[in-house]
């Protein structure tokens, strides 16, 4: 009998030694963008996110001569000097693009923006701004330019970026970077582009990840990092803890009554 209970045991202490050599990650499975052959050729310019419908814009007029640009900047607070920054920004004047594209600026009516980079928007209320003003300035820039990372990440949550021009590796270092449990292989972006949902997967322990155009995030892309089969499996451990302490602490009683 003694001789069945130790091969049971070490048939057990076995098959627990193997569990845990699998659940090892290794160098291959979590060092980000290894290096290899990949030509790097990504160019943010060709994947500068454009301007969306519900877009909230925060656009203010400039001129050499402050006073003409009042009518343009219904709360401009720049002629106001004994503000904080903080509140001089929270005050600027903010415009919704609506379903159509279009934004309506004082004087100047509805402006379509949809589908123009922040730049290219510029230009555009620049070059209509010229009928009432001598050398404009124009200054755009996104209120909720918002990403969400999602899953096995220190810090899950949603962040707004201070500019458009965001990584998903950025975005990942705002999160508190992947946890150890996180597949760095297999990472979901999901955006929405002319209403619909896209999905992307990206590898990033492979360099050629820098050459997706999903690389640079969009407007209220989603990031999702699955776990790992270790965190999956310990979660189905952990949902039957006590059935298995039970059934352990029965085994364990049964074996010490019989090898008395």
């Amino acid at each position: 009998m003694r001789v069945i209970l130790r091969y049971i045991f070490t048939t057990a202490l076995i098959a627990v030694l193997v569990a845990l050599f699998n659940s090892c990650g290794s160098r291959k499975s979590m060092v980000y963008l290894q290096p290899d052959s990949t030509q790097i050729t990504t160019l943010y310019e060709e994947y500068v996110p454009k301007i969306q419908s519900n877009d909230i814009l925060t656009i203010v007029i400039t001129a050499a001569d402050p006073k003409v640009t009042t009518p343009f900047n219904p709360l401009s607070t720049m002629m106001t000097s004994n503000l904080t920054q903080q509140t001089d920004m929270a005050l600027r004047p903010t415009y919704t693009v609506d379903d159509q594209g279009d934004i309506t600026l004082p004087m100047l009516g509805k402006v379509h923006l949809v589908g123009l980079t922040r730049l290219e928007a510029i230009e555009k209320i620049r070059n209509e701004l010229t009928t009432y003003i001598k050398d404009p300035g124009v200054n755009i820039n996104f209120n909720n330019f918002r990403v969400s990372v999602l899953g096995e990440v220190a810090r899950p949550g949603s962040f707004i970026m201070p500019t458009e021009r965001v990584t998903v590796l950025e975005a990942l270092g705002m999160a508190g970077d992947l946890t150890i449990r996180g597949v760095r292989e297999n990472i979901m972006v999901i955006r929405e582009v002319d209403g619909k949902k896209t999905v992307q997967r990206l590898d990033l322990t492979q360099q050629n990840t820098l050459n997706s155009p999903y690389y640079y995030l969009a407007q209220n892309d989603v990031i999702y990092v699955e776990p790992n089969k270790a965190q999956i499996n310990n979660s189905k451990l952990g949902a039957n803890t006590n059935i298995i302490i039970s059934i352990a602490s029965l085994l364990i009683t049964v074996i010490s009554v019989i090898t008395r």
